[in-house]
């Protein structure tokens, strides 16, 4: 199954983490699992700060917008890696 580029940047309202390296996945669902998995980690990271005004904005390799998943949405269970409260 071929695979596409995607870069997942998180970008809050007064802040951003760019992804310059991206990641490469076959289907848009495994897309959203990745932006889930990518706004978790940044959550556990980042402490205490506001997480709901951030969104992961996902983008092809050829810089198209393909997603934009806010961090209240993440789901949190098998579909992510990680296990759920």
């Amino acid at each position: 199954m071929p695979t596409r580029l995607y870069r997942f940047h998180c970008v809050g309202p007064e802040d951003a983490v760019f992804d310059r390296r991206g990641c490469r996945l076959p289907t848009l669902a495994q897309v959203r699992s990745q932006a889930d998995r990518v706004a978790l980690a940044l959550m556990e990271r980042g402490g205490t700060a506001d997480w709901t005004r951030w969104i992961v904005d996902v983008h092809d390799g050829t810089g198209r917008r393909v997603l934009i998943r806010a961090f209240a949405d993440t789901r949190v269970g098998p579909e992510t890696g990680r296990r759920a409260p």
